[in-house]
């Protein structure tokens, strides 16, 4: 599969997947052996970023137990999110727990204490606890927020929803990221499922098929890695078939202008 750094702007940073797996909601269960089906299915197929947050629940815990042995595989990305700095250190001692004492990428939250939070996970980072800093939004209301901690030049990476319908980040912080030579994780590539809800049909997927590209949903994956300042995409599923489809994404060919567009408009956008 192929890969990119997590960081560009750290040339020897560790090499990863441009299809991850997300956690929100999926993994918030308890059914362990389903979540092992999925995450071990994910992994064969060559997917080895996870991202998961104290916000989803049981998802930190669960996905933590679906590694297992292959924790070593794996490059988790998790997140703080609170405004109480003693509640901040209950979550970040957890995810610790969950993964083995370290976590590749540690990401504020939804900039929640943003100044304060950047602070304690650079101190993990010195410390070898921590291997990347990013921080993360899904509003374009508070893109502004992001926009200041990522010109700090303290950010290793952002996390942002990018999909055809959603496509604020194009304007200023992508052209940013490149700049400041940060990774850049989609959030949301399947628009919270809303692009699924329509599936095109074969005749209108067709013309995409010289790209590697078979389904719908590794239409809407790819575009958005297509877009060059882009690193990883993580979408959700709790089923593995749609782990497998999903990862398989990754190999395709990076999209032309022209059919970006013809994705765009068959998603209504």
């Amino acid at each position: 599969m192929e890969t990119r750094s997590l960081s560009p702007k750290h040339a020897d940073a560790p090499m990863v997947p441009i299809i991850g797996m997300g956690t929100s909601r999926t993994l918030d269960i308890d059914d362990l052996e389903l979540a092992g089906s999925v995450v071990s299915t994910a992994l064969d197929a060559g997917t080895t970023l996870f991202d998961s947050s104290p916000m989803y629940g049981k998802a930190e815990r669960v996905l933590g137990a679906a590694l297992g042995s292959r924790r070593s595989g794996a490059v988790v990305a998790t997140k703080v999110w609170t405004e109480d700095d003693e509640v901040a250190e209950h979550q970040i001692a957890a995810s610790l727990g969950f993964y083995d004492g370290h976590i590749e990428l540690l990401q504020i939250h939804n900039m929640v204490r943003w100044p304060e939070r950047l602070r304690r996970i650079e101190e993990l980072r010195d410390s070898g606890q921590v291997t990347f800093v990013g921080a993360t939004h899904w509003q374009a209301s508070s893109f502004d927020e992001l926009e200041a901690a990522m010109v700090t030049g303290r950010l290793d990476a952002i996390q942002i929803p990018y999909n055809p319908r959603e496509r604020e980040v194009e304007e200023r912080l992508l052209p940013l990221a490149a700049e400041l030579g940060l990774g850049v994780l989609i959030m949301r590539p399947f628009a919270a499922a809303d692009l699924m809800r329509t599936i095109p049909s074969g005749a209108e997927l067709a013309p995409l098929h010289p790209f590697g590209i078979d389904t719908w949903g590794q239409a809407l994956l790819q575009w958005g890695l297509s877009h060059p300042a882009t690193t990883v995409s993580i979408p959700a599923t709790s089923k593995t078939g749609r782990a497998e489809e999903n990862a398989v994404a990754g190999d395709a060919t990076p999209l032309d202008d022209e059919h970006r567009q013809l994705i765009s408009r068959l998603a209504g956008a």
